[in-house]
């Protein structure tokens, strides 16, 4: 690991790239696995199933990498400006590598327009992603942005479930609670902790009004979407209400139901 970090230092972008490629393979061989037979009969289903597949095996690595890197070594949790390891550094390439792969999905399959919260959403990220990369400062923040990795878990679970049609399964009700838990520990934490932090210490922090504006950007998105969380989940409205913001919606919006 020693030997490979001077490597992805000095050649980011490549890095990030063969990252992103990496991912596009792991996209391939997922396509092998079987599918429900009910989201086989929908283009847009079964493209929605294959692009979740793909951000669930990314919530699985990122999300116990970055847990990880934090139990290791404590210090990414105070010291977010300045503190990286090799292993905390590889994994913010890694991540990034995903989001690009994941964007170029959305944008090369036509389905932009209906997934655009998903794009802005990984706009702000991969730049703050690859501005660590570059300059070396805020890979720790990076670290403990990927906490939320551990909601998107049971997010893509539940978005799967239901292309799947098991709303009604015991499955769907365990992890409906266990994406409530981990979105409040994980999301909703990890997003204010941070805003606090670069509050905190706006006044010496490199670029502190970007990173601020980008951190008040994706809260406003996350709270939006916990309230609609919520509502379908816990407190849901008539059934033809559903129907028209539930599975039968055709775009794949970050901000959906």
């Amino acid at each position: 690991m020693e030997a490979l970090l001077p490597v992805l230092k000095s050649h980011p972008g490549p890095s990030v790239l063969v990252c992103s490629l990496l991912f596009r393979v792991a996209h391939r061989l997922l396509q092998r696995l079987p599918v429900p037979k009910v989201v086989r009969q929908d283009d847009l289903h079964s493209w929605k199933w294959r692009n979740l597949s793909v951000s669930l095996v990314h919530s699985l690595l990122t999300g116990t990498w970055a847990l990880t890197c934090v139990v290791v070594w404590p210090e990414t949790l105070s010291n977010i400006h300045s503190h990286h390891t090799p292993l905390s550094y590889l994994l913010v390439c890694v991540s990034t590598g995903y989001f690009v792969q994941d964007a170029g999905d959305i944008i090369l399959t036509r389905h932009a327009r209906g997934s655009w919260e998903f794009l802005l959403h990984h706009a702000l990220v991969i730049w703050c992603f690859l501005y660590a990369l570059y300059t070396q400062l805020y890979v720790a923040g990076a670290v403990i942005a990927l906490f939320v990795e551990v909601n998107s878990v049971t997010l893509h679970l539940r978005l799967m479930l239901k292309l799947a049609g098991a709303q009604s399964s015991s499955m769907y009700h365990v992890n409906k609670v266990a994406n409530l838990f981990t979105y409040i520990m994980f999301r909703l934490s990890t997003q204010f902790y941070l805003t606090w932090y670069i509050m905190h210490n706006y006044s010496w922090l490199d670029h502190g009004g970007y990173f601020l504006g980008t951190m008040i950007m994706m809260n406003v998105m996350i709270l939006i979407y916990f309230y609609r969380l919520l509502r379908a989940d816990f407190f849901p409205r008539s059934k033809s209400y559903v129907g028209q913001n539930g599975t039968h919606n055709n775009n794949k919006k970050f901000l959906s139901d």
